[in-house]
């Protein structure tokens, strides 16, 4: 440890302040005394605000607890159960109509549809990979997954059979996407063609580019009777740089890496090294591509995602900083200030590339529960604005709709961050978890598999999108959708993830460059803007659907319906947390209980936490069958890592911190705040970190 240095009665740990007042603030030509003060002064007005509603959150949820066991056995009465929320506040007045003002925003957020990667922020390649996957090859994605339907590869090098077929699905998707593609190459008029260079060509459809590269001497080329060598398609318009769930954070070492990386691509200078078939690699941020227009000018187009950045939500501290009474700093303040400090050398013209060509700084917001503390985020931005001496809603938000209160009061919440928001997103993993937790006593919830088809998730899908348009999202910002968890089930997603672009969702998560660029597809088949504007002047759907709570009433399980059921949450549970709590991965590609391989990080580990502690609660259950489940899954979780040279058993390991946690967020599931998994998380992977 570096120890603490008081800086204006905030005990920062002093690596952290050394890279603050050396490596952010001193290029920006800051003065390091007056920002320190600046800082403790913001943390002393805001704290005691943060804390209070987080106070505020644990009220309203005794309530809903007390309503619940009053009414044990009874069916929820609609009308009165809406009632009972408005009075206790949990329900709010809708604004009265208005749109929203954000101003400065960048045209991937405001004026494209596309794809959207979300990247754990302290894995360096993969953050290069992510803010690279701007740009991806048709034919890689194709070749190398099951999105084509066609025989795979044999080994042993290039298939020229796999390959035909590739050409053949991408003149297919030319042939859709851009009529008259082939008489432009020929050199002809296209309506579509916007450029050209030697050995390209470069069109326009939807607001998204596509490149078609000839390359006759190329080993594709050869093959293909127009020479084209590949299709490359502008795929990931944005990237959310996370240090929020998909990431184990947990003490100033892992801040500070944080913060590291994120300066790194800033700044433009972020590189990683590895070792790949033998070679040794170095990845670094891909430059911007230059193109030759029909009048001989440049037209230079950007060759890197457009980055937010995910801060914490309001509930967790961090040891980093400690304050004046001893207590850790609220994370999300600490995030706030530090990561907008990183993002102003952008604005200052300091790093290699640039990132916003609007002057904006981007910031995703998790876990909100209400308007007030979306309100709360606004204040904290004002605050952030004024220590870094930037304008008014230089900040702007994206505001994660993952909580049931914020859900129930969306246009208030919109409301409350309307000159700053740009964003707006359905997480329904985390959403599903609070669902879960909110209404934990009013009795046993219905299966998992089964909360998809929920009505309250149809509702909460379409009122996002029908409320955003409402308050005026269109064209100044994204309305978004979640993400594909399976990144080897290319094809099933290219079935189903076209259904968010036809919802009007202008973005949508994808797990991996490659499903960006396979995404990105179903932007030129869908007219995103066009969808809108058809929904416009659409009803919103009522808070009846959205509030039903799915409860399994009269349900009667067999003994072998609840043992798959616990043995398909435990065996998630387990295979996500010891990752987290051993290696401090937050977010892999764990397999699931039928060996399918599934993007993890806390939001999945949410639900099955808490499915398990809800039907414990209400006796579905036995702590004994819970134990069964969870030491059989040890087994199995153990066997799918047996290829992993740091891979810590869980057999045999019962006292270990990994199968620790992973008891405690069952049996102690009940009374974890909103539900959420990170304070255990939190505290295991400091027992393990320590020895």
């Amino acid at each position: 440890m570096s120890g603490f240095v008081d800086k204006s009665g905030l005990q920062v740990d002093a690596a952290l302040a050394a890279f603050v007042e050396g490596q952010v603030l001193a290029p920006l030509g800051k003065d390091v005394a007056a920002f320190w003060a600046g800082f403790a002064a913001l943390v002393d007005r805001l704290v005691p605000v943060n804390r209070a509603l987080l106070a505020k959150r644990d009220a309203l949820q005794a309530e809903i607890d007390a309503w619940h066991m009053a009414r044990a056995g009874k069916p929820i009465d609609m009308a009165e159960y809406q009632a009972f929320l408005r009075e206790i506040g949990y329900l709010v007045p809708e604004p009265a109509p208005f749109s929203v003002g954000t101003q400065n925003v960048d045209r991937e957020i405001a004026q494209m549809a596309g794809p959207q990667l979300v990247v754990p922020v302290l894995n360096a390649r993969f953050l290069l990979n992510a803010a690279n996957a701007r740009w991806g090859s048709l034919y890689d994605a194709y070749y190398g997954t099951d999105a084509l339907d066609a025989a795979p590869a044999r080994p042993g090098g290039y298939d020229e059979v796999r390959g035909a077929a590739v050409i053949a699905a991408g003149r297919a998707f030319l042939n859709s996407a851009i009529p008259g593609w082939e008489a432009a190459l020929a050199g002809q008029p296209c309506e579509h063609l916007v450029a050209r260079r030697e050995g390209g060509f470069l069109f326009r459809h939807n607001g998204l580019h596509i490149e078609v590269l000839v390359d006759p001497a190329h080993p594709v080329g050869k093959t293909d009777p127009l020479g084209i060598a590949d299709i490359v398609l502008e795929a990931a318009l944005t990237t959310i740089v996370d240090l929020e769930d998909s990431v184990a954070a947990v003490d100033a070492e892992d801040k500070l890496n944080a913060y590291a990386n994120w300066l790194g691509v800033i700044r433009g200078d972020l590189a990683d090294t590895f070792e790949k078939g033998g070679k040794t690699l170095t990845r670094t941020l891909n430059p911007d591509r230059v193109w030759t227009l029909p009048d001989g000018s440049e037209l230079t187009l950007p060759g890197r995602s457009l980055l937010f950045v995910r801060n914490v939500g309001h509930l967790m501290t961090n040891p980093a900083i400690r304050l004046a009474d001893g207590g850790e700093i609220p994370e999300g303040i600490m995030d706030a200030v530090l990561t907008s400090a990183i993002s102003a050398q952008d604005l200052a013209g300091l790093g290699r590339f640039g990132n916003s060509r609007e002057g904006s700084i981007y910031i995703v917001k998790p876990k909100m529960h209400g308007p007030e503390e979306a309100a709360f985020t606004n204040t904290l931005f004002d605050a952030v604005e004024d220590l870094l001496e930037l304008p008014r809603h230089t900040i702007k938000v994206g505001v994660m709709d993952e909580e049931r209160r914020t859900s129930a009061n969306l246009a208030a919440c919109i409301h409350a961050v309307k000159d700053r928001i740009v964003f707006i997103n359905t997480g329904f993993l985390d959403r599903t978890g609070d669902e879960i937790h909110t209404s934990m006593r009013a009795g046993p919830m219905i299966r998992k598999a089964d909360m998809k088809a929920s009505s309250w998730i149809a509702a909460y899908e379409a009122r996002n999108v029908q409320i955003g348009l409402s308050c005026g999202l269109s064209g100044k910002a994204q309305i978004g959708k979640g993400m594909w968890a399976a990144p080897d089930l290319m094809g099933e997603m290219m079935v189903q993830k076209i259904g968010h672009p036809k919802s009007g969702a202008n973005t949508a998560w994808v797990p991996s460059p490659t499903a960006a660029t396979l995404h990105a597809m179903h932007y030129h088949a869908v007219d995103v803007f066009a969808v809108q504007q058809e929904l416009a002047d659409k009803p919103t759907p009522g808070l009846e659907p959205l509030l039903a709570v799915p409860l399994a009433q009269g349900t009667n399980w067999s003994e072998d319906e609840v043992r798959a059921e616990l043995d398909n949450n435990a065996q998630g549970l387990l295979g996500y947390v010891v990752r987290w709590i051993d290696q401090g991965v937050g977010c892999s590609k764990v397999p699931d209980i039928n060996d399918v391989g599934l993007m993890e990080d806390r939001a999945t580990l949410r639900i099955s936490s808490q499915h398990m502690a809800n039907w414990l609660l209400h006796g579905v259950c036995t702590k004994d069958q819970v134990m069964d489940s969870l030491r059989r899954m040890a087994a199995k979780v153990d066997a799918q890592n047996v290829g992993d040279p740091l891979y810590e058993p869980l057999v045999g390991n019962e006292d270990a911190p990994a199968f620790r946690a992973a008891c405690d967020l069952v049996f102690k599931g009940v009374e974890q705040p909103s539900g959420y998994t990170e304070p255990l998380l939190h505290q295991w992977r400091r027992v393990k970190k320590a020895g």
